[in-house]
């Protein structure tokens, strides 16, 4: 939730910044790239919590703990990339879905040994 928090305060800034009045989603360049990226980030966020949930539960805290704080860590990056120059944010965007779909597999190996394996 911080991080959104985090994301969400740079949209206020660069509002300021570039005198973008809600709710206006165009103007200066980095404006619309900080806005994006916000979006994306809160868009992927149900889903990294419901895995990581899932995940932790059928599977194990330490790993799932491991991975969700890796894929926190990508996003920011991804955050920052953004915000720079849109190329900046490829390799933090693939390392985080590389990191949704080991939690994914987490999740499902987890949910198979505790449902199928007595």
């Amino acid at each position: 939730v911080l991080f959104l928090a985090y994301f969400a305060m740079q949209v206020i800034y660069a509002r300021r910044k570039y005198k973008i009045s809600p709710p206006e989603t165009t103007g200066h360049p980095e404006f619309e790239r900080t806005f994006r990226a916000q979006a994306n980030c809160s868009e992927y966020f149900p889903v990294f919590i419901s895995l990581l949930w899932v995940a932790g539960i059928f599977f194990h805290q330490g790993v799932t703990a491991a991975c969700g704080l890796l894929y926190l860590y990508t996003r920011l990056k991804y955050f920052q990339g953004y915000t720079v120059a849109a190329q900046g944010r490829l390799a933090p965007l693939y390392a985080s879905t590389w990191l949704l779909w080991l939690l994914v597999g987490l999740a499902l190996a987890g949910l198979l040994a505790h449902f199928l394996w007595p």
